[in-house]
């Protein structure tokens, strides 16, 4: 409506002489009305565009804290439960490649899906939308079968290995758009991170919900574990064997009723973002009749300097907490002893950094968000040291998880407010140059889920060499040892590596202010030529 009543009015201004009009008329004209009602967002617009956030969240929150254990002690046929051994059950050995393969896919289909989308062209539904449609039904179908126990003598690890890179290639075709969408709710600044906030809230409540979900209705199955493995040849020779298989079938459907819930999720969240959210244009974008091409793209994107410093720093931190994540449940379960307690304390965790995100994204705009990176994640330090050095005790180890709830807040929220920032400082020096937020996004998430997939692949093989025995109720001495490094002292030193590369990074709250005026500027100035452009054809029309 503004558009059109900006160009009504510069039409009727055409039929003057040129000599009476006076060039500031006609661009205060377009200014003023338009400016509004292109940038704000509605509460409801940002809370649809929040809801969008949760797939990828609750998803990814039960594959990374419940995957490891699932494929260790759960996807195994009834004869592998009462024997503990098969020559093609999964164990330590083929979890890690299942988790290191699938995650590596996972990094690279990032970068093809950003391919994919530069070259898409804008459709009724926009750029971004189609790929969420149509890949949420396929993503539900795979992610279910990812917790399906299938009945194939010597293909289990094949079945997990493919549905598991199948599922992390459909999820990926939702989250990249999703994630450069962020650039094409709004063109101010305040506003895109006002709903980076609500999304960084809507995706931790996504995390509560995946870890509540997954862990109490998994938690309340009696999964069944063997005190030493020489039980087992007696336990099949009695009563005790068929126990141990209704127990543990009775854990694989619990497994199954929670993918079901969490893929229930899944697609109501699709429906809401694609009905609630609309993308926009540039206005200097949408006079451009081709992006540009992908591989220049991505030349630009990697030879600047600020996305390299970010993504470098926020590497070594996110590879920090993935590693406390993939390994957490077998820490609580094996090391601190606490095997009826995990979901609690993962619930602890994610609650705690649920009701923190409001207040840093309140300190990122009071303190600025250099000062909230050094703060929020460094807070996490002290904390995985108490872990570390503390006897098992079950209301310490609460009063960790809430504490370090907090940290786990500050890096949710801060990578995605920073990225648009280093785009805006991007369009600046490349003003000609647009379609190359899918590649900031995609390459993003490329380098941290490819750490991840080494990570995990490192620290299941890990636990393979250091003795892990699957099925069991406790664990040699060397494998708590190693939960106990991998969870503490490994992301400890990754942090601190991350806080001294963040230092590089050059994107100040002063840089942040002039590159907004800078970039409202090119705004305005596109906007007044396209309306000079619209009463030049509207007069040559009428003449």
């Amino acid at each position: 409506m503004a558009k059109g009543e900006g160009a009504e009015s510069g039409s009727a201004a055409g039929l003057l002489p040129t000599s009476i009009l006076q060039a500031s008329e006609r661009p205060a004209q377009v200014k003023k009305e338009p400016k509004k009602k292109k940038q704000q967002l509605s509460v409801c617009n940002k809370l649809c565009y929040a809801v969008g956030g949760a797939p990828y969240q609750v998803t990814g929150c039960a594959l990374g804290f419940f995957l490891q254990i699932y494929l260790l002690d759960v996807a195994q046929k009834d004869e592998e439960v009462v024997f503990c051994f098969s020559p093609f059950q999964v164990g330590p050995f083929s979890a890690s490649i299942i988790l290191f393969v699938g995650r590596a896919w996972d990094a690279i289909t990032d970068p093809l899906v950003g391919f994919c989308i530069s070259k898409s062209s804008w459709t009724c539904l926009g750029r971004l939308m189609p790929w969420i449609i149509f890949s949420t039904p396929l993503a539900v179908i795979a992610y279910f079968l990812i917790w399906f126990v299938p009945d194939i003598p010597q293909g289990q690890t094949y079945w997990y290995l493919l549905f598991y890179c199948l599922f992390e290639t459909l999820v990926t075709c939702f989250h990249v758009p999703y994630s450069a969408l962020t650039m094409f709710i709004s063109t101010e600044q305040t506003e895109r991170d006002s709903a980076t906030a609500y999304r960084m809230t809507v995706e931790v409540l996504g995390t509560v919900l995946g870890t509540a979900i997954q862990g109490q209705i998994v938690g309340q199955a009696d999964m069944p574990c063997f005190q030493d493995h020489n039980s087992s040849a007696e336990a099949s020779q009695s009563t005790n064997g068929t126990h141990y298989i209704t127990s543990h079938r009775e854990t694989q459907n619990a497994y199954l009723l929670a993918a079901g819930v969490i893929a229930f999720i899944y697609v109501i969240c699709a429906v809401i973002l694609t009905l609630g959210v609309r993308e926009r244009r540039e206005p200097y974008e949408a006079k451009q009749a081709e992006p540009i091409a992908y591989f220049q793209g991505l030349r630009l994107v990697m030879s600047h300097g600020p996305y390299i410093k970010l993504i470098t720093g926020f590497l070594f931190t996110s590879l920090a907490f993935m590693l406390v994540e993939g390994n957490f449940v077998l820490f609580c379960t094996y090391t601190l002893g606490f095997r009826n307690e995990f979901q609690n304390l993962l619930l602890a965790i994610m609650l705690s950094a649920t009701f923190t995100i409001p207040v840093w994204q309140w300190f990122l705009t009071r303190f600025g968000k250099k000062t909230a990176v050094y703060v929020g994640i460094s807070s996490a330090v002290p904390f995985l040291i108490l872990v570390a050095l503390m006897e098992s005790n079950l209301i310490v180890t609460y009063v960790v998880a809430v504490a370090a709830g907090i940290s786990v807040a500050a890096a949710f929220l801060l990578p995605w407010s920073m990225l648009p920032d280093v785009i805006d400082d991007f369009h600046l020096k490349q003003p000609h140059f647009h379609g190359t937020e899918p590649i900031f996004f995609s390459f993003y998430v490329f380098f941290t889920k490819f750490a991840s997939g080494v990570s995990l692949g490192i620290s299941t093989l890990s636990l393979h060499f250091a003795g892990y025995k699957t099925l069991s109720c406790s664990q040699p001495e060397h494998v708590k040892f190693t939960l106990n490094m991998l969870v503490t002292m490994a992301p400890i030193v990754l942090i601190l590596l991350g806080l001294l590369l963040f230092k590089l990074y050059p994107i100040d709250e002063e840089r942040r202010r002039q590159n907004k005026k800078a970039l409202q500027a090119l705004r305005d100035e596109a906007s007044s030529s396209g309306c000079s452009e619209t009463d030049s054809t509207e007069l040559a029309s009428i003449l």
